[in-house]
């Protein structure tokens, strides 16, 4: 495998780090982003220092031959540990409840990266192996400990996040279940990795050679999993990042109907189609003014709303076989225009100055405003019946 597969993914490992790393600073008591930080940094660390040209320096830096092994073993560890404090952080809880299970698991993987690297130290590597140091040292002492507790410890973090991914993404649905069944496979490729890995291991120590296993075999399915992991924990979160600008633009587009039809009322020019208002606005700026504008308009147009002909259109709409939401909502879109066509036949304001009251007490703040503009057009869709709009004689 090129070290290509490891350098890459190091690459977008330090990308995102960098992307999280301004919330960071600016929230550094948030336990998810430090569960987040963590993860990347210790992913990237592993695909870094795991790549043959990394090894050889770290060797060769050190002065120890294979002195890369212990810190490649430990940054795996620590980074099946973070999976591990990301998950616990994402199922949440009391926040004590979360703190108590985030101590044990840091010091359960922390204890084991001490155990690695002095086993390390009590071992002999004296010669240097770039490729297969698992298969090489299988018989040695305490080096072949070290082999056994890393992948152990890797193989039974793979099983947990296997076993509590997959079932939280039963009871989860939408892009949340989508990241964890991407996790679910990525863990599932870790696992197959861990059986090539002791499989060339046990190949060893019965006499055999199964090296071809562990060098070949092994490496693209950790570097595969990686992917399916990275995706699955990054893909929840950019998506929970653009979901409020996505729904405010949704929700603007939505209303786009309503506000071509009350525009006029609240500039004061009668009505009409406008043109589009701050361009270079955000989706967020740009719905509030659209919402505004609305309801100063609704407000404009109190005076002229109709009760009887929302009456009536309930009752109409329902008997024609709309549920009651949508009823309400085309009653209230007809209510509307009906005020819209009096408003404008009335150009002294004569109804708007002698029903203060009125304007006061008819208000309805609980409509469903994107209902109604979308109503606005319904009919039109629905029958060969023309929209309220095109009965008002109003042209959008």
């Amino acid at each position: 495998m090129s070290d290509l597969g490891f350098y890459l993914p190091a690459a977008l490992g330090t990308t995102a780090f960098l992307l999280r790393l301004p919330a960071l600073l600016r929230n550094p008591g948030d336990p998810m982003l430090r569960a987040v930080a963590v993860l990347l940094l210790t992913a990237t660390g592993v695909f870094f220092f795991g790549a043959i040209p990394s090894i050889e320096t770290v060797n060769r830096l050190t002065g120890v031959p294979n002195a890369a092994a212990p810190l490649v073993y430990s940054l795996l560890t620590a980074f099946c540990g973070a999976c591990v404090v990301l998950l616990i952080n994402w199922r949440g809880g009391t926040p004590e409840e979360i703190r108590r299970a985030t101590r044990r698991c840091v010091a359960a993987y922390g204890l084991i990266i001490v155990a690695l690297v002095v086993l390390f130290a009590l071992g002999e590597t004296p010669e240097e192996r770039l490729r297969d140091l698992d298969t090489y040292y299988a018989g040695t002492p305490f080096i072949r400990e070290m082999i056994v507790l890393y992948l152990l410890t890797h193989s039974v973090s793979a099983l947990v996040m296997t076993f509590l991914c997959w079932r939280w993404s039963r009871d989860v649905t939408g892009v949340l279940r989508a990241g964890l069944l991407l996790m679910v496979h990525g863990y599932l490729l870790t696992l197959l990795y861990d059986v090539a890995k002791f499989a060339a291991l046990g190949a060893r120590w019965s006499g055999r050679d199964w090296d071809t296993l562990s060098t070949d075999a092994a490496r693209p399915l950790v570097s595969a999993a990686s992917f399916f992991i990275a995706f699955g924990i990054g893909m929840p979160l950019v998506v929970q990042r653009l979901d409020g600008p996505f729904q405010d633009w949704l929700r603007f587009r939505r209303l786009g109907p309503l506000w071509r039809l009350v525009h006029g009322v609240s500039t004061g020019d009668g009505g009409g189609a406008p043109g589009w208002s701050l361009p270079l606005a955000g989706a967020g700026i740009r719905l509030l003014q659209r919402e505004r504008d609305i309801h100063d308009a609704l407000l404009i147009l109190n005076p002229y709303f109709d009760l009887s002909v929302r009456a009536e259109s309930v009752v109409r709409e329902v008997t024609a076989g709309a549920s009651e939401p949508e009823a309400r909502a085309r009653a209230e879109a007809a209510m509307v225009v009906a005020a819209l066509a009096a408003f404008r036949a009335d150009p002294g304001r004569r109804v708007i100055a002698a029903s203060r009251m009125l304007q006061r007490g008819t208000g309805d703040e609980s409509r469903d405003l994107v209902r109604v503009s979308l109503a606005l057009l319904g009919r039109g869709r629905e029958s060969a019946r023309p929209s309220l709009l095109q009965r008002a004689g109003i042209r959008m």
